[in-house]
């Protein structure tokens, strides 16, 4: 009788190794104005609302939780700063939260829940006529 069998034999060992991965870069979103841009601010006069477009120069999505909306400068018609005219003299309510991931491309925001209006201070504010008030959006 013939009995055919295998044998084997092996050697157990362990081992570590090491390897890389990359992330993309961000870019950043820009906001900008959109629509007819508020006018004729007086002091008291009603809130006007603030349309804004953000841009996503990404390929894949990027979350937005909010924008911000501040006076950045009020200047004259030769974008001279106004002395007796500053910030303080307007009021904007902020927009409404983004709370998003924007996929690339335009996302309007019109209305926006952002509103801008002069306030009616206890001085003469002569100085505020015919002024620029230029709005600053930032993102988060």
């Amino acid at each position: 009788m013939f009995i055919a069998g295998t044998a084997f034999a092996y050697w157990t060992t362990s081992g570590a190794g090491t390897g890389t991965a990359t992330t993309g870069m961000g870019a950043a979103v820009t906001v900008t104005q959109i629509g007819t841009p508020p006018s004729g601010l007086v002091p008291g006069g009603p809130d006007q609302p603030v349309a804004f477009r953000i841009t996503n120069p990404q390929t894949t999505n990027q979350y937005i939780a909010s924008v911000r909306v501040d006076v950045g400068s009020v200047t004259n018609g030769s974008g001279q700063t106004v002395a007796g005219c500053t910030a303080a003299d307007f009021v904007i309510t902020q927009p409404t939260a983004i709370n998003a991931d924007l996929s690339s491309g335009d996302h309007d925001y019109n209305p926006s829940g952002a509103q801008i209006r002069m306030i009616n201070a206890n001085r003469n504010q002569d100085a505020c006529k015919a002024v620029t008030v230029n709005l600053a959006f930032t993102a988060s």
